[in-house]
């Protein structure tokens, strides 16, 4: 079996992070989100893995992926225009060929890993295994029904009106009958080639499709408030005490990951919550579900529920919380009153 993860698309949600980064480079817990799906894909012991990259971001992805060799599989880049799920897999073609595949959004994490997964289609001689999971609000998704049997009937794109609350997760087995769905199939309104129109061709073929529910949590993290809520929920589950930097007069209460060369003085880490090496943090209160990138500096500040991109500045502000903040971006106060002065790009957010 082969992998496909899919870590291309303009991430327009995300802007203006997104215009000099891959989303899926966007990190929690100071990592980024693709490491996570990696992690994954190599726990399946899958040995030869495909990732989409786009034209604009696709070298950040390569210069973080590289050979593959951290997670112990070879990789093969492929580059798409953002053309829809489907038109990944078209894309992908050659290098797919007739074997089976495990395709994953790089923007997707999940609380279960695809072993289980991937031994149940193998099992069951499966032509497509998909992953569902129950929502509140199924217009955002492509979505699935089914029949009292478990078996889907029907696959709708981000339906106007759902046809049922079960979200197609990002995560996808298909035997190379897809690639005859693919050929079959037709763009849609919004000119893509749908991976959930390519599903329903495979059913409406009679081929073997069945749905897993996922009983763990399951996060797109296309938008800020995923992106933060992401950061809390790997924080809250994976993060444990580990005190590699210096803290001088400064209190470390609970889980809390400070990396090597980090320097805490006359401040307050309260977990779960993770800084990364080389920061200097002074006099100030890092809360919990916060994590702060590597070389940042933060002074005089308060801090909680937010995702700090490595060489940040944050200096004399009173209260910043459920912030998103990127790469070298510098945060200070203006000592005079009633005024703001901001140096932002396009697509960026204030709230003051």
């Amino acid at each position: 079996m082969k992998a496909l993860v899919l870590s291309g698309g303009r991430g327009s949600r995300l802007r203006p992070l997104t215009f000099t980064l891959a989303k899926q480079l966007i990190p929690v817990a100071n990592r980024p989100i693709l490491g996570y799906v990696l992690d994954q894909v190599a726990e399946a012991g899958v040995k030869d893995v495909g990732v989409i990259i786009a034209p604009e971001t696709g070298g950040y992805v390569k210069e973080y992926v590289k050979d593959g060799a951290h997670w112990g599989f070879n990789v093969t880049y492929i580059l798409q225009e953002p053309l829809g799920l489907a038109h990944a897999v078209k894309t992908a073609n050659e290098f797919l060929r007739k074997e089976d595949f495990v395709m994953c959004l790089g923007d997707n994490l999940q609380g279960q890993g695809i072993v289980s997964f991937v031994e149940k289609f193998e099992k069951e001689g499966l032509d497509a295994l998909i992953l569902l999971k129950e929502v509140d609000d199924p217009s955002k998704f492509g979505v699935a029904m089914l029949d009292e049997k478990g078996n889907i009937i029907k696959l709708v794109e981000k339906p106007k009106e759902p046809i049922s609350n079960l979200a197609i997760v990002g995560t996808y087995l298909f035997s190379n009958k897809i690639h005859d769905a693919i050929e079959r199939i037709k763009p849609s309104w919004r000119g893509e080639l749908e991976i959930t129109d390519a599903i329903q061709e495979m059913i409406n073929l009679g081929y073997k499709v069945k749905a897993e529910i996922l009983k763990t949590w399951w996060l797109d993290t296309g938008k800020k408030d995923d992106v933060l809520a992401a950061n809390a929920k790997i924080l809250d589950e994976y993060i444990k005490r580990e005190i590699e930097g210096e803290t001088v007069n400064s209190t470390v209460e609970g889980r809390v990951k400070i990396e090597k060369d980090a320097k805490i003085v006359n401040s307050t880490i309260r977990g779960p919550a993770v800084v990364g090496g080389s920061c200097q943090i002074e006099n100030s209160f890092i809360g919990p579900y916060t994590s702060v990138g590597k070389n940042t500096k933060i002074k005089n500040s308060n801090i909680e529920y937010c995702v700090i991109m490595e060489n940040a500045q944050i200096i004399d502000v009173d209260r910043i919380e459920e912030s998103l903040i990127g790469r070298y971006a510098k945060v200070t106060k203006n000592n005079r009153k009633n005024t703001i002065r901001l140096h932002l790009g396009d697509y960026s957010e204030v709230e003051v």
